[in-house]
């Protein structure tokens, strides 16, 4: 049996997401255009930017390195898509935009779990 303890789930889970998204970030179509959308200067190299930051930040995370440091920009970024792509849902409803915002928010959560966690040293056994 494997013994691995939540707090490395939440580690390689939350690594996971960011690398995927950032990844999807990177060879997904249509992403440029919704970066574009949003109206942000140099939107592709915006979106270039949020997903090598997701992608190494999030392997950082997994390789359990610089933990607490990754889960810094992560945030941002986590925030940055709760404030400019799921707050203007609002005018739809409540319920509907928590729906959207839900992965947002608990990993915005697992984030803050993680900050917590570690002490900012370069590794933990």
């Amino acid at each position: 049996m494997i013994n691995i303890s939540s707090t490395q789930l939440v580690r390689y889970l939350v690594g996971f997401v960011f690398i995927v998204s950032g990844l999807m970030k990177v060879v997904g179509n249509g992403l440029g255009a919704y970066f574009t959308n949003l109206g942000f200067p140099s939107p592709i190299t915006f979106m270039y930017i949020v997903a090598a930051t997701e992608i190494v930040f999030g392997l950082l995370i997994i390789l359990n390195r610089y933990v607490k440091l990754s889960t810094i920009p992560l945030m941002v970024i986590i925030i940055g898509a709760i404030v400019i792509t799921k707050l203007p849902m609002l005018h739809d409803g409540l319920i509907h935009t928590l729906f959207h915002a839900r992965l947002d928010l608990v990993m915005l959560g697992l984030l803050f779990l993680l900050y917590q966690q570690y002490d900012g040293k370069l590794f933990r056994p």
